[in-house]
């Protein structure tokens, strides 16, 4: 009997043994996959779809939530370098019942990778309304979210296809002539003057430099184990050459002010929300965007920098909703005040 009582203590011990050391010896060896497996559980829970979109051999990969209804959908558009699952932590927060869509900005994660011309922010307007028209999005106009390069593709959006957009939130965008330059352009004036584009701080090669960027977009200052810096350098590493081949598009001539010289033609309503201690676009920018557009909402975060859907994501979805519901009421006549 004893060895019996033994043998059910030895198998269910196994059992509880054997799954743990699968996810320490995950952690230790393949943090990348982790990774991966995290944002799909994720992914899951918020109930989010991951799907593609096919257009003329070119396949764009977005995740949605909630289906087209009488209310306006939200497209969102990430960053430089980033994918569409950054947007999980504010899609936590946004109810059910939005129709969200959040799609990888050409050449990132699931998106058809192709040439330089697809890069530059005129080439990614061009690829995003082809993304919209694909699966229909513009039936009816949406509200377009953007952040860092997405804020300008966004901006440049919203300017050349006004009957698309019901509104739009600009969050950090870059694009735009600040009156003062941030930490990290100062770095890139003297990358560019030094003809050097191997060391570029939003592409990191190793955890010590994903440790120094992170820190970078973000004020608050996150205690990440060496294993999970590890395993973000080694999903990033495969595409680092097309981070590069971007970047330089995106900070070209023709793409760096892209927003700035297209604000004026934006009709829809807009909303600029922006982390005052924002490192690498700084914030004297959101007063561009509020002298050229004089009815735009601004709101300023206290104690967040450039990563403001990761560092506020309750904040930045509260702001996203107050901003949609305002404009409904004053579409529907009411009298009713943002809170």
């Amino acid at each position: 009997m004893d060895l019996e009582l033994g043998n059910l203590f030895f198998i269910a011990g196994g059992t509880l043994v054997i799954p743990i050391l699968a996810f320490v010896a995950s952690f230790l060896l393949w943090p990348a996959a982790l990774i991966r497996v995290y944002y799909w559980y994720w992914r899951r829970a918020l109930g989010l779809q991951a799907r593609f979109a096919e257009c003329e051999s070119y396949r764009f990969c977005y995740s949605t939530r909630g289906k087209m209804g009488t209310k306006p959908s939200v497209l969102m558009l990430h960053g430089f370098s980033t994918h569409k699952d950054m947007w999980l932590s504010v899609a936590k927060f946004l109810p059910k019942h939005v129709h969200l869509v959040c799609v990888d900005m050409p050449g990132h994660e699931g998106t058809s990778r192709t040439s330089a011309q697809d890069y530059s922010i005129d080439g990614q307007v061009l690829r995003i309304h082809q993304f919209v028209e694909s699966i229909r999005l513009n039936k009816k106009p949406f509200h377009l979210v953007g952040t860092s390069m997405g804020g300008n593709v966004a901006g440049v959006y919203a300017a050349r296809y006004p009957s698309d957009v019901s509104g739009l939130t600009l969050i950090c965008p870059a694009g735009l002539k600040q009156p003062h330059e941030s930490r990290f352009v100062k770095h890139l004036r003297a990358l560019e003057k030094a003809q050097n584009i191997q060391n570029i701080p939003l592409i990191p090669s190793t955890s010590e430099e994903m440790d120094q960027m992170i820190k970078l977009v973000s004020h608050i200052r996150y205690k990440i184990p060496q294993q999970i810096l590890q395993g973000l350098v080694d999903v990033r590493i495969p595409h680092n050459d097309f981070y590069r081949e971007a970047f330089m598009e995106i900070v070209g001539e023709n793409s760096r002010y892209s927003l700035h010289d297209n604000m004026h033609l934006i009709t829809a309503p807009v909303q600029v929300i922006w982390g005052k201690q924002d490192q690498v676009v700084d914030v004297s920018g959101a007063s561009v965007l509020e002298d050229a557009l004089p009815a735009c909402q601004v709101h300023l975060l206290d104690n967040c920098g450039h990563s403001v859907p990761v560092e506020r994501p309750r904040k930045t979805a509260t702001l996203i909703m107050d901003f949609l519901i305002a404009q409904q009421n004053v579409g529907n006549g009411s009298s009713k005040k943002m809170s």
